[in-house]
This record gives structure tokens, sequence and C-alpha cells, in this order.
């Protein structure tokens, strides 16, 4: 059974992943409105993504015989100035999770919750993932520049992406 504080903790986690969905999804709308429809594709499969990390939590939470409760998630930004903007932001957004997911395991040592420091080892692995692709994509738009040519074939490239699977 989890702990008041630790079962508080998880569902505000759960908030978070929500509303990085939808962060992720204002992302792919204003990539849309530039034509940029591979980009587009990827950060809704990245907002997929974000959603199924908060049904894994949702899921764990119940499965530990606490209560979830949902809380109420912030309108994302809907406008970006360029596409650096979006995956400058797109890493910074992903070093906060990253850092969330790391208190909430300190949390789970603090109060020596071993099945929640498993689960949420493996939101530490991801969001190494995580990370790192956004980090590269960031790196790839900024070499790209002006170059309308590289920047179609990015777009192309990034159009392939599949759904992940939930446990991967």
């Amino acid at each position: 059974m989890l702990s008041t504080k630790m079962e508080n903790a998880l569902n505000e986690q759960i908030k978070n992943e929500f509303s990085s969905s939808f962060v992720y999804l204002a992302m792919s709308a204003y990539c849309d409105e530039q034509n940029l429809a591979g980009f587009a594709h990827w950060l809704r499969m990245q907002s997929q993504e974000e959603y199924g990390h908060a049904m894994k939590i949702f899921n764990y939470i119940q499965d530990r015989e606490g209560h979830v409760v949902l809380k109420a998630i912030p309108q994302p930004e809907s406008q970006y100035g360029s596409l650096v903007e979006v995956f400058k932001e797109t890493l910074e957004h992903e070093k906060t999770i990253s850092q969330m997911i790391n208190e909430l395991y300190a949390l789970a040592v603090e109060e020596k919750d071993y099945p929640t420091q498993v689960m949420l080892q493996w939101f530490i692995n991801e969001q190494v993932e995580e990370e790192k692709t956004a980090s590269d994509i960031l790196a790839q738009v900024k070499m790209i520049g002006d170059n309308t040519s590289a920047l179609i074939v990015l777009d192309q490239q990034l159009a392939s992406r599949s759904p992940e699977s939930e446990d991967k």
C-alpha cells in the first residue's frame, strides 16, 4: 500500500504527464500550421507517449490500492517563434520532467517504498532517452538553419515515427 505522501506525489506526476501530453499536442498544432507535417506527427506521437506515461502511473496507483486524483492541467503555450524554439522548449521540458521523476524516486527511497522505486526506474531510463532524442533533434534543426531542402528531409524522417509500445 502507498503512503499518503507517495500517493499524493504520484497523483501530481499524473497531472504533470497529462500536461506534457498537452504541451506536445500544442507544439504539434504549431508545426501543422507551419506546414511541417512530419514534425507535427512526431510531436503528436510524443503527446501520445506522455499520455501513456500518465496512465502507467495511474494504473500503478490503482494496483497498489491507492486513490487516483485527477488534477487540472494548465493550458499550454500555443505560439512559438520558430522550430528551434519548439525544440529548445522540448528539451527544457524533458529536463524538468526528469527532475520531477528524480524527486519522486528520492521520496520513494526516503519512504523505503521499494515497489515504487522499481516502477520509477523505468521512468528514469525513459527520461535519459527523451532528453537525448530532444537534444538530437534540436541540434539537427539548428544545423539546418535556413536550408529548406534539409528541413524537408528531416520533416520526412520525423514523419516515419510510429507509436511506441507501452512497456518499451
